[in-house]
């Protein structure tokens, strides 16, 4: 596969929205019991697709932006990613169907789209 098969996943989490109020609602107990949930979730995720997965990615801390006005410290919705390499961008995107950040944990969607440039493996 080339890099056309390659592709940037990125979950998004609106902290604003009712999943993430609801998430953040919860007692420590109960998120910590969704944690575990979810984690188990991933792992079984990750090994159902470890042929695809590129690069583990994860989580994503706060963010900095440069711009030509200067660095300002700003919220984004980008909250985790991992890198795949399957056979189309519909494949690509059907593989995060149900996928555990969405069903267990707060995140809202993931975003995918194809890597473009030169072939990291050549």
């Amino acid at each position: 596969m080339s890099t056309n098969d390659t592709y940037l996943a990125v979950f998004t989490s609106n902290k604003s929205s009712p999943r993430s109020q609801a998430w953040y609602a919860m007692s420590d107990e109960e998120r910590r019991a969704k944690d575990e949930e979810g984690l188990a979730a991933l792992k079984a995720w990750d090994e159902d697709h470890k042929d695809a997965i590129v690069y583990e990615g994860g989580p994503l801390g706060p963010t900095k932006r440069t711009s030509p006005d200067g660095v300002a410290d700003v919220v984004n919705e980008l909250t985790v990613f991992v890198v795949v390499r399957v056979a189309s961008h519909e494949a690509a995107a059907k593989m995060f169907e149900g996928h555990p950040h969405f069903t267990i944990f707060p995140c809202d969607a993931v975003d995918v789209m194809p890597l473009l440039g030169s072939d990291p493996d050549a």
